[in-house]
């Protein structure tokens, strides 16, 4: 598990735009962050996390999981790009003081792009998922 400030080493983004905590799990498949909502974040609106700020959270994760292959590879960390997102599905809003528990799944790697399926369960409720296609810049 990799959490707090060891985790800004595995994604490009930094404060005040990291949507994820801690990483959970991660293999050349699946990858498992958690994050908790704060009032504070860039994409809390009247309490609630946004619909934006659960894309990210799962684009995020995705990332984490990229970062810590090419941590493990001794790489450095590549800046990735959304190209696309498919049936985006929200069930719910979580809010403030929620912890998120995200899992995205790498479904097709061609070259440079991939394509990702996320979801995120809140209180063991599935919050949202999607489909993603991710380009990461070399």
């Amino acid at each position: 598990m990799i959490e707090g400030k060891s985790i800004l080493a595995l994604i490009p983004q930094k404060p005040p735009f990291v949507m994820v905590d801690e990483l959970l799990f991660s293999d050349d498949n699946i990858t498992k962050t958690s994050f908790t909502i704060t009032a504070d974040n860039v994409f809390v609106i009247d309490g609630e996390f946004s619909e934006a700020g659960l894309m990210e959270n799962m684009a995020q994760t995705a990332a984490a999981g990229s970062g810590n292959m090419a941590r493990i590879e001794n790489r450095a960390v590549a800046n990735g790009y959304i190209g696309q997102v498919k049936n985006f599905e929200i069930h719910s809003l979580p809010k403030v003081g929620d912890v998120l528990f995200t899992e995205v799944k790498m479904e097709v790697q061609v070259f440079d792009a991939g394509i990702v399926s996320g979801k995120i369960w809140c209180n063991e409720i599935e919050v949202a998922q999607c489909e993603m296609k991710i380009f990461i810049n070399q």
